[in-house]
């Protein structure tokens, strides 16, 4: 089909109106390229089909749903449309006499030679028509990143094209879309498919299939080919027919026919929760080999997709039904009336399927349905009831809606219950500033998962700091699907030098008229060189104790039984309030021993209320940070506080963070003066003593920073004095990659 502009009075064969090309993905669902679909007016589009070769054309009305990136400089060029370049276009009016294409669920990237087919419109001698062929495929471009793209040649990709299907020939399956052609030689680049992982996100729990885009197309996709296929009264050829006659085996083991059953069925769930939770999926399946591809999957289609190129050929029927199973008893982000039907229809795909494989596997099988299905259902249904209206209840097998969000608010909680940072999946943004570069540094974007190692989706060199935002949009975007949850966005840990400690990592915005990132999520910062400071970054030897000519000095713990600092046996299960004793004194760990000093003031912290104290102000007048002595001599419930970080003082704003970080701080907090020198801080001071003493352990402190980003982007004037802070929470026990590796020379 093909792409007009709305104008009324032309001819549908008009080429003055024509845009490009596109193909129908779902009922009433037209895919295309994003420079295509935006060249209509207001979103407005003219959709042109055929609903079958010689029976003329037909036109409906549609609008750009969605488009991908979602915001790009209008009039750019089909070559210069940032990619991937695609748009969903939705008809405003109800069509059902259009057929729908076959997408495959494997991503396209796994495409790395041979030839495709493609089709589209183009206009020749003044005429619109049909143009397809074949295409070499001549590598990607992206390698294996998340937004790759496929370099075709070999042959001429006329105007009017971007926006049709490519074919793979040998599965019989749409695998991606033409973008552009090239200026230079036969051929263009077409952009896979799976690009549609990328749309936006819901944040919160969605209550039906329909509030999540991806969701709603690709479950209608799969639905359409199942109803098609077993349609009793159309003789039409249908793409599995052709997908049969090919051969073609999808993951080794099932037949096309048995595919888009079990898609069809996986269609009628509500879908994962979240990315994240369809991860986990994956990651609990014993057999399944290598990395999940990128981007990651989304949907139950996705992840079945996952499975082709992780089973070993003995293993892979065993390896799709294990997932089968975990899909028809994960936890539903709603329930519908007919949910408990559909978790019952999949079950006997999956046991007609087993018949193919041994008694004691079939048995397992009947086991484990049980078990999970009670397991579930037993877990939700003793879960406090904490979230409001939304659904109805549901009699059968999972379908009680109002015990499924009590499942997920229980889930919830006792993550929350777990000790510091290591409680959920978090992002991970590690800078490292060129040397000899300055304004440049070399990053990586990794998703660190609890008790497990950091798996690294992005690094890049040589990146200018300015540049940084634009940069990391799409890898932090990616990163932050594998992670969020509904309601609970991830954590974003950005380890920065000590000299970039004050990078303001929290007011990017990306894009750049997107809401501050740290209004979208919790964001904290952590030292990367910290093994690498000298005493001379920091000053740690300057007025070691203070004296009388106005210097700072340190107040020192009250002395117990041990001396200075150490508490009584009696006070180390928490009865000591953190301004003094506190059960980790100088006898255990010495001076040489920071790093056994620095873990034991982060299990204080995440075991009591921690107590802030300002260092560089006292009632508005500016004071010199304590040297690292002084500061290791503070109580391990101590919180330093920075309020003039960015003002005129005795030292600069590096070295007073290299002092916090060389004292054995984990936990610390400063807020940017951005010029503003004569400032009235009265109510930093109280603002920062009262958030920071309120949660109960310095666990919540992320989502306590993160609220105040919220209430002063809503425009609440009671947060006004935490304009500009920023929160070092850098975890001893979970060490950045690569940390304690010896260097060599290049």
């Amino acid at each position: 089909m093909r792409i007009h502009r709305p104008v009324v009075g032309y001819a549908l064969d008009e080429p003055g109106t024509f845009l490009g090309s596109g193909f129908f993905v779902a009922p009433n669902w037209v895919l295309t390229c994003a420079h295509v679909a935006c060249g209509g007016e207001g979103g407005k589009v003219a959709v042109v089909y055929e609903t079958a070769p010689g029976r003329g054309a037909s036109s409906a009305p549609g609008r750009v749903v969605a488009t991908l990136p979602e915001r790009a400089e209008r009039g750019a060029s089909a070559g210069n449309w940032p990619a991937p370049d695609l748009a969903l276009v939705q008809l405003t009016e109800p069509v059902d006499d259009h057929e729908c294409v076959y997408v495959s669920e494997r991503p396209a990237a796994y495409y790395g030679e041979g030839r495709v087919l493609y089709a589209g419109w183009t206009e020749n001698e003044g005429r619109l028509q049909v143009l397809d062929g074949t295409l070499t495929v001549q590598g990607t471009i992206g390698g294996w990143s998340s937004d790759v793209q496929m370099r075709l040649g070999d042959n001429d990709l006329p105007y009017g094209v971007s926006g049709g299907p490519v074919i793979d020939p040998v599965r019989g399956e749409v695998i991606g879309v033409l973008k552009a052609r090239s200026d230079h030689r036969p051929g263009g680049t077409s952009t896979g498919i799976e690009q549609l992982r990328t749309l936006r996100v819901p944040a919160e729990a969605v209550p039906a299939e329909h509030s999540d885009l991806y969701q709603a197309v690709f479950h209608a996709h799969d639905r359409y080919h199942r109803d098609r296929q077993r349609h009793p009264a159309s003789r039409r050829q249908t793409w599995t027919d052709v997908q049969g006659r090919l051969g073609a085996r999808p993951g080794r083991t099932l037949s096309p026919d048995e595919r888009i059953q079990l898609l069809g069925r996986l269609a009628e769930l509500p879908p994962p929760e979240s990315t994240r939770g369809l991860l986990d999926i994956l990651d609990s399946l014993p057999d399944l080999q290598g990395p999940v591809p990128l981007p990651a999957p989304r949907g139950w289609r996705d992840g079945l997709g996952a499975l082709y190129e992780s089973a070993s050929d003995d293993g892979a029927l065993e390896l799709v039904l294990d997932y089968a199973m975990r899909a028809m008893s994960a936890p539903r982000p709603f329930v519908v009336p007919s949910t408990p039907d559909a978790e019952k229809a999949l079950w006997v795909w999956v046991w007609q399927a087993a018949q193919r494989l041994s008694v004691r596997y079939r048995s397992g099988l009947a086991e484990q349905r049980i078990a999970r299905l009670r397991r579930r259902d037993g877990a939700e249904r003793d879960a406090p009831d904490t979230v409001s209206a939304g659904g109805h209840a549901s009699d059968g097998p999972g379908g009680r809606g109002r015990d499924r969000r009590r499942g997920r608010a229980a889930r919830a909680r006792a993550r929350d219950r777990a000790p510091g940072s290591v409680a959920r999946p978090s992002v991970l943004l590690e800078l490292v500033r060129r040397g000899w570069e300055p304004d440049r540094c070399d990053w990586s974007v990794c998703v660190t998962v609890p008790g497990g190692e950091a798996v690294r989706l992005r690094e890049a060199e040589r990146t200018p700091l300015a540049e940084l935002p634009g940069r990391l949009a799409g890898p932090l975007a990616e990163a932050f699907r594998h992670c969020d949850e509904p309601g609970r966005p991830a954590l974003l840990q950005v380890a920065l030098p000590q000299a970039l400690l004050g990078l303001e990592v929290d007011a990017w915005q990306l894009p750049p008229d997107e809401v501050p990132l740290g209004a979208l999520r919790p964001v904290v910062v952590r030292c990367a060189d910290r093994d690498r400071l000298s005493d001379e970054e920091s000053g740690a030897h300057d007025a070691a104790d203070g004296d009388a000519g106005g210097h700072w000095r340190a107040p020192q713990a009250p002395e117990g039984p041990e001396g200075p600092g150490d508490a009584g046996e009696n006070d180390v299960h928490g009865e000591n309030d953190g301004h003094g004793d506190d059960g980790y004194g100088d006898d255990e760990y010495g001076d040489e021993d920071v790093d056994a000093e620095r873990r034991a003031r982060w299990r204080w912290l995440h075991a009591h209320r921690a107590r802030a104290e300002v260092l560089d102000c006292d009632e508005g007048l500016r004071k010199p940070v304590p040297t690292v002595e002084q500061l290791r001599a503070l109580s391990h419930g101590t919180v330093p506080v920075l309020c003039r970080y960015g003002d005129l003082r005795y030292e600069d704003d590096a070295e007073a963070l290299a002092r916090i970080v060389l004292g054995g701080y984990g936990v610390a907090l400063w807020r940017r003066r951005r010029g503003r020198s004569d400032a009235v801080c009265g109510e930093f001071h109280r603002g920062t003593i009262d958030e920071i003493a309120e949660p109960p352990t310095a666990q919540h402190l992320p989502e306590a920073v993160h609220d105040l980003r919220v209430r002063l982007r809503e425009g609440r004037t009671e947060s006004f004095w935490a304009d500009g802070v920023a929160l070092l929470y850098d975890d001893p026990h979970q060490p950045l990659p690569g940390t304690g590796d010896l260097l060599e020379a290049p």
